[in-house]
Order: structure tokens, then C-alpha cells, then sequence
């Protein structure tokens, strides 16, 4: 069984990353959604960055996007909305990617928050696999148990994460989300401002819960 065979019988259909308005602008004019080093060497970027995480613990793995199948970690989003970026000046969005980044060269796939000590880490089809597994430990003694309600494409675990090496070409950028129409506006401001075509822009509060 290949990647691409996972996705389509798990009916995967995206792959997300959220950012500011700031971060969405650094991102359609670099053509690239890049890991932390990569973001601090950019001239364009630094002028205008904002980290999602400002203090990230596993440093082992800055070289890595975070991603997250088919739902946002919501833990995580709660947390930088809430508290790291509590008065941000702007506003959140959800990118969109095309599921094929899964399937391409060196991407490490994570049961749970790549810091937890339970955390299991793998490539390829078992790696994947393992993110929808009945039951997932975060650390001893705290397990996530799966819904069986739950779709066949979400993975067991919110805080699941999909560690894409250096950087992820916007080539593979689907959608955006956003939160509310006037949001949705500036996201197509942006996309005129850089003489870029524009890819669909969806108002959906409901993915950022």
C-alpha cells in the first residue's frame, strides 16, 4: 500500500496550517510556508514576523513545517490565539494544502504533540497509519482514545502533527479559511497586491474551534 492509497481510502482531502494575516502575506509573496530558520533568513519576512509559537521546545525539529490532517490542533491554536497572541493586531487563517505533500520525500508523521513523551514518530504508510490508531498515549498514564464516531480521515489524536522538512510550496495551496467576510476581502487584497491568482477563500468559523 502506498501514501497516496492511505489518503484516498481514508477520504483525506486536506492537509492545514494556520498563521496570521501577516504570516498568509510572507507566505504568498515567498511562494513557500518555511520552518523557523528559514523565516528568520528571509529579508523580506523578517520585517513583518510573527511566530505562532514563540517558544518552541522541540528544537531538534525546527527544520520542520507543522501541519495537521483534515482539523487544525485546536490545543494549539487555542493556546496562540488565547495567550502567545491574545492582542494580536490582525486576525487568523487556516491554509489548505493538497494532500500529495504527505506522500513527498523525508515527511515524519506524529501521533500526538511531537513533545510528549508517548509521542511515536514514523515515515511512510505505518508512520501515517499510526496517526489513526484505537488509542494514542500522550505521556504515561494519558491516552486518546479514538471516537468511533469519528471520520476516517481525522487522526485519533487533535494534536497530531505532520513535520514537513524546510518548506512547503504554496504550488500545493488549495483554500483558505477565515473566520468572517471582511477577513475573506483582505485575504483577496493580498493576493491582488502581489499579482498572484487567487485560490478559493471560504468563510468557516467553525475550523477554528
Amino acid at each position: 500500500m502506498t501514501i497516496e492509497e492511505v489518503v484516498a481510502r481514508r477520504c483525506i482531502r486536506e492537509v492545514l496550517h494556520f498563521t496570521t494575516n501577516s504570516g498568509v502575506t510572507g507566505i504568498l509573496a515567498s511562494h513557500f510556508i518555511k520552518a523557523r530558520p528559514n523565516l528568520l533568513e528571509d529579508e523580506y519576512l523578517e520585517h513583518i514576523l510573527k511566530l505562532n509559537c514563540p517558544n518552541r521546545r522541540d528544537a531538534r525539529w525546527l527544520d520542520f513545517v507543522n501541519l495537521s490532517i483534515t482539523r487544525i490542533n485546536s490545543h494549539l491554536f487555542g493556546i496562540a490565539d488565547g495567550n502567545w497572541h491574545r492582542n494580536l493586531n490582525g486576525w487568523w487563517c487556516i491554509l489548505a494544502l493538497d494532500p500529495a505533500v504527505l506522500s513527498h520525500d523525508d515527511v515524519v508523521f506524529t501521533t500526538t504533540n511531537n513533545i510528549y513523551t508517548g509521542c511515536r514518530r514514523g515515515k511512510g504508510v505505518a508512520g501515517l497509519e499510526a496517526m489513526f490508531t484505537p488509542v494514542v498515549e500522550k505521556w504515561h498514564a494519558n491516552r486518546v482514545m479514538r471516537d468511533p464516531a469519528q471520520p476516517d480521515c481525522e487522526p485519533t489524536c487533535r494534536q497530531a502533527e505532520v513535520l514537513y522538512p524546510q518548506e512547503v510550496s504554496t504550488a500545493y495551496l488549495r483554500r483558505i479559511y477565515v473566520r468572517e467576510e471582511e477577513h475573506r476581502d483582505s485575504v483577496h487584497g493580498i493576493f491582488g497586491a502581489l499579482s498572484l491568482a487567487p485560490v478559493e477563500c471560504v468563510i468557516h468559523p467553525a475550523h477554528f474551534a
